[in-house]
Formats: structure tokens, C-alpha cells, sequence
């Protein structure tokens, strides 16, 4: 399809072009549910080329930039590919010169430097959230309305000079990045998870749901995924945890990730599947495909929201039941949050052994209440301790994290599921984090054995796995 054709079929409200004395043209009901390959970053252009020129207050480089913007789309090769990124900017460039050149337009190497990557974020990139994008120091980036801005830094929330011209801008962006995925947000369905391109994840939320304005949610995920060993270096783990865990996946034991947002169970659950030997076939199922699995052999599903007809929904549960049919060694669940952890518990009790997920949870006891409720969610009419039931003889391990006072994100609970006494499900602690103080606003300790070997000891050594006491807290005093 053409450049001008997508142009044609633009979405959000179009504006008058000052050069032209163009009229706006009405704006329609709700974004399409999904654009093409190649319109999928140009298919709001025509609302930027007739961005607006300025209103009372606006500056004088909001004006300039508006201007240049608009003659260079106009100029732009209605035919171009703006899949190849490198090509674009290049043409864009070139262009760019030659109209400052020609309207005389003198500028410091800084200030050229900076209205160029602006353009050129309008036109291919996410807009001004284009530069925090690519701040590897930045770990998640919150729109709350056109005009605040917040990122993470180190587990700490500051607020950015960075602006949109309007709620409408923000929404063009958001328009962006859900439509490829063939996702919609209007009034009818006001909030949408999607991902970047990257993988990183989106949540976005518009009025009438939010008060403020378009809200956008991004957790930025790494260019290179962290590594065990950087894991370690972050203290957010010990040499001899990540030596139990390793023995854990690879006698396929059955794990579930639990924590609260933001605490890093997905970024652990990244690292846990790094342990998942090279010959098996793993299926996993997500919301948003966020997982970053190294393996040849995987299979990625992700749910789909219903269309505009309220049909075609494919659910977590769905997928979970269908992927039981798709011959998996491993089934990894980016997270269960309803009645699919049903479904899940099912699959690890039915000889899909090794498999994980994650679940938001305040600890590992409430990890088991949180499971319980949401088996209830499924539907069915079972009793509690039948449900207790599946849930002591599936889950294996729960590894628990948390985001400290400081922002660091720790393992603070590696828990056996030991079995059931009477009505209730019973866990062993094998290694709990012990802070034993807070010095100059860091959180001081550290993942200490109990001392405590777990049951499920046979199967890791059935696989031809010997760890040493050690790693238990055994045949040594602990400091």
C-alpha cells in the first residue's frame, strides 16, 4: 500500500494546514482494530501534517518545528517504506536540510541536532517519548495527560520536562502502537494491553475511564535482558539460590513466581526458562509477549480481545486448554490472574512437568490463597479443599520477590509446597531474606538458607543432580 493511501486512511481528528487553509475533516467514531505492516507509524501522518501552528503561549520552536514538519510530509515519497528505519531517516535528512537552507533558517548545531530526532520521532518513532525510550537508565515511562510525565530510574519515580502538544497527541501515539497488534482503544473499550516493537509493556487508559487525560503505562524492558550473573551483582540474589533454582528447573519442577508490580517476577521468570534445556519444546502464553526465551524450540501464543462485535476474544484459559494439545514439554504462563490458573494447575498436574508462571501475590501464603481464588473464578462449583489439593500436588517451588524501600527488587522467599495437613496447605521455607539493616537509604542484607532441606529432594537427585549441603545452610555455622 502506498504512503498517500495510508495517508488517506489516517485516524484522530485532522486539523487545518495553515499553508494550505485546509478545513478539518471529521473525525471518525474509533480507531481501525489493525493497520498493515508497513502503515503501522504512518498512519496518523496526515494529522501531523497539519499539525497546528501555534496557539497564545506557544513557543517560538514549537511554531518552527511545526512548520518544517509540515512542508517535509508534504515533500516526504508518499511510496516510501517506513518499515526500513535507516533508508527513512536518511531521506528525511536530506529533505530537512534542504528546507532549512532554503527558508533561511539559521540554527546552532545543538538546536538543528534536536529539531531533526523531534521530526523524526513524529514521523517513525513514538513521538516525544521517543528519547526516553531509548534512556537505557530509565526502567518504566507513566503519561499521565499531555502534559505530566513521569519515568523510573533506579526503582525511584521523577518527573520529566517532556510534554505532548495535546490529549490528542497522545492519543495519535497510542492509535500507534496498539493498532499493528490489531488492538483497539476507544469509548466502548477505554484501556488496552499491547508492546513495543522490543517487547517492552504497554497499558493504556483513555477517557472517560481516565480523568486526567490519555494515560500510558510502558515498562521498558532491556536492550540485552539481564543476566543471572548482573542479578547477582544487583544483590537481588545469592550464588547459592540460583544454584538451587537451576536444579529445580532442570528436574523440572512445577514453579510459580509470585510478587507485587514492579517487584521483577517477569524478569525472573526470564531467567528461570534460561535453565530450560535446548532439546524440549516449550509453549508460553501471554497477555502481551513479553518473555525474551533464548531456547530455538518455542512456540509463543498470546491472547487476543474481542473485537468491536464483542467476538473472537482468545483468553489465557483458551490457550492454556489448547496448549495442552500442541505436545509441550514446558508450559510458561506470563501471568494467571484468573479462572486459567485453574486450567494451569491441570496442565502440571497431567504430565506437563517444569512448568511456570507468575502471580501477583503480598507473599507465599497469600500466593496459595490468591491460586485458590482464582481456581474459584473458573467457574466450578468445587469445594475448597479439593482445590487445596491441586495446588499441594502441582506446585513445587513459589519463588517470591519484592521491590524494597530503596527500589531494589530482591528475592525475599524461595518456598517448598510440602503437602497438606488435614485442610490446610503446608510450606517450607528453604531460603528467606533476612534485612539486618538500612544504611544511607540502601536496604542492607541478605537470601539466607533456613537450614531446611526440601522434600522434593529426591526428584532433583532422580535427575542427576547432587547439590552439597552447603547451599542449604548444612555442616556450617551460619554468620
Amino acid at each position: 500500500m502506498s504512503l498517500l493511501k495510508r495517508l488517506e486512511q489516517g485516524q484522530g481528528k485532522d486539523r487545518p494546514d495553515p499553508a494550505a487553509g485546509g478545513q478539518p475533516s471529521p473525525a471518525p467514531a474509533s480507531p481501525p482494530a489493525a493497520g498493515g505492516e508497513g502503515s503501522s507509524r504512518l498512519s496518523s501522518l496526515q494529522q501531523r501534517r497539519t499539525g497546528p501552528a501555534g496557539e497564545g503561549g506557544r513557543d517560538s520552536y514549537f511554531d518552527l518545528k511545526t512548520r518544517v514538519q509540515n512542508r517535509l510530509l508534504a515533500e516526504l515519497d508518499p511510496g516510501m517504506d517506513v518499515t526500513r528505519v535507516a533508508e527513512v531517516r536518511k531521506a528525511i535528512q536530506d529533505l530537512f536540510e534542504t528546507i532549512l537552507a532554503e527558508e533561511s533558517i539559521v540554527l546552532s548545531r545543538p538546536e538543528r541536532a534536536r529539531l531533526f530526532e523531534a521530526i523524526v520521532a513524529e514521523i517513525i518513532g513514538f513521538g516525544p517519548l521517543q528519547p526516553l525510550l531509548e534512556d537505557d537508565s530509565i526502567t518504566e515511562v507513566m503519561v499521565n495527560g499531555a502534559k505530566n510525565i513521569y519515568v523510573e530510574r533506579k526503582g525511584r519515580l521523577h518527573r520529566v520536562p517532556v510534554t505532548f502538544e495535546s490529549d490528542d497527541h497522545v492519543l495519535r501515539i497510542i492509535d500507534r502502537i496498539v493498532a499493528p497488534l490489531g488492538r483497539r482503544i476507544d469509548e466502548s473499550s477505554p484501556y488496552v494491553d499491547a508492546r513495543l516493537p522490543d517487547g517492552s509493556r504497554v497499558n493504556a487508559v483513555i477517557p472517560p475511564i481516565s480523568l486526567v487525560g490519555p494515560s500510558l503505562t510502558i515498562r521498558i524492558f532491556s536492550k540485552s535482558p539481564i543476566t543471572i550473573e548482573q542479578l547477582i551483582g544487583f544483590d537481588a540474589i545469592t550464588p547459592e539460590a540460583v544454584q538451587f533454582l537451576k536444579a529445580c528447573v532442570e528436574a523440572r519442577l512445577n514453579i510459580v513466581v509470585s510478587g507485587g508490580t514492579g517487584s521483577g517476577k517477569t524478569t525472573m521468570l526470564n531467567i528461570l526458562s534460561g535453565f530450560i534445556p535446548d532439546d524440549e519444546r516449550i509453549v508460553t502464553i501471554e497477555n502481551a509477549a513479553e518473555l525474551q526465551l533464548r531456547q530455538d524450540h518455542v512456540v509463543t501464543l498470546e491472547s487476543r480481545p474481542p473485537n468491536i462485535e464483542g467476538r473472537g476474544e482468545v483468553t489465557i484459559q483458551h490457550l492454556v486448554i489448547n496448549s495442552l494439545r500442541m505436545r509441550p514439554d514446558r508450559v510458561v504462563v506470563g501471568e494467571i490472574r484468573d479462572g486459567a490458573a485453574l486450567d494451569m494447575l491441570q496442565a502440571m498436574n497431567t504430565g506437563h512437568d517444569g512448568s511456570m508462571t507468575t502471580a501477583h501475590s503480598n507473599g507465599p501464603r497469600d500466593t496459595i490463597s490468591r491460586l485458590e481464588t482464582m481456581c474459584l473464578m473458573a467457574g466450578f462449583d468445587l469445594p475448597v479443599r479439593a482445590i487445596r489439593e491441586q495446588i499441594a500436588s502441582a506446585v513445587d517451588l513459589i519463588l517470591h520477590a519484592e521491590r524494597m524501600r530503596d527500589g531494589t527488587r530482591k528475592t525475599v522467599n524461595i518456598t517448598e509446597v510440602a503437602g497438606m495437613e488435614g485442610d490446610v496447605v503446608t510450606l517450607t521455607d528453604i531460603f528467606v531474606f533476612e534485612q539486618s539493616g538500612y544504611d544511607q537509604g540502601k536496604v542492607m542484607g541478605r537470601l539466607r538458607p533456613t537450614g531446611l532441606r526440601p522434600k522434593f529432594m529426591d526428584k532433583i537427585e532422580a535427575a542427576g543432580i547432587h547439590l552439597p549441603a552447603q547451599i542449604f545452610g548444612m555442616g556450617r555455622s551460619r554468620p
